[in-house]
């Protein structure tokens, strides 16, 4: 299948908004005193029928800012070793800017007037997006600051799973267990999640395109 080029039809289905896929990996809970370390974003259009695909990946690892805290429970769930000499991490300000960069071009081709963050447990990449924004005293943050989309609360409806690897499967997206919490493996299932969901909603007549 070709891949759509941008069009302003995507900002119709959100009220503006450009839905793009953001996934974390940290080394804790708290977003002001854990580091952030994997940041990775996937964009998504629309192609000329009214559905969404994914169409290319961002991704850094990130240097944990001066200070930050590493809980080991965390870090033995991610199994991210921070100080890895070929992990090639960037300081969250180049990260962010590099990935906020894209975002706000794919709005301006698509005639989007702000991005909204789709995630799992959306709440969480947010608030460390924006503790990382604040951080790097980043004032042009193309994400709404509050307002997101969760893909368990979709799944929930959609599939009736909340944990993302029940969610994929039942949604019949392959899921490897050992390539979990990798910031690029995530979102990009993440991102077929949520297609698949609005896609099938579009099928079923829940949206139409003169809407």
């Amino acid at each position: 299948m070709t891949e759509p080029a941008p069009n302003a039809l995507i900002s119709r289905r959100f009220r503006g908004f450009l839905p793009v896929i953001i996934d974390v990996e940290t080394g804790g809970l708290n977003p002001q005193t854990d580091a952030l370390l994997e940041i990775a974003a996937v964009i998504i259009r629309m192609d000329w029928q009214g559905h969404l695909l994914p169409v290319g990946t961002l991704a850094h690892h990130v240097q944990p800012f001066p200070g930050a805290r590493l809980d080991p429970a965390s870090m033995a769930i991610n199994g991210i070793d921070p100080d890895h000499p070929f992990r090639f991490a960037v300081p969250e300000s180049e990260a962010l800017t590099a990935i906020f960069r894209e975002v706000r071009r794919e709005m301006r081709d698509t005639g989007c007037s702000r991005a909204i963050l789709v995630g799992h447990n959306s709440f969480f990449d947010l608030a460390f997006v924006n503790a990382a924004a604040e951080r790097a005293r980043i004032k042009r943050n193309p994400f709404h600051p509050f307002s997101s989309f969760d893909t368990v609360t979709l799944a929930g409806l959609a599939y009736g799973q909340t944990v993302l690897a029940r969610s994929l499967q039942a949604a019949g997206i392959p899921w490897d267990e050992r390539e979990a919490h990798s910031a690029i493996y995530d979102v990009e299932r993440t991102a077929e999640l949520f297609c698949q969901i609005v896609n099938r909603w579009k099928d079923i007549g829940g949206w139409a395109m003169d809407d």
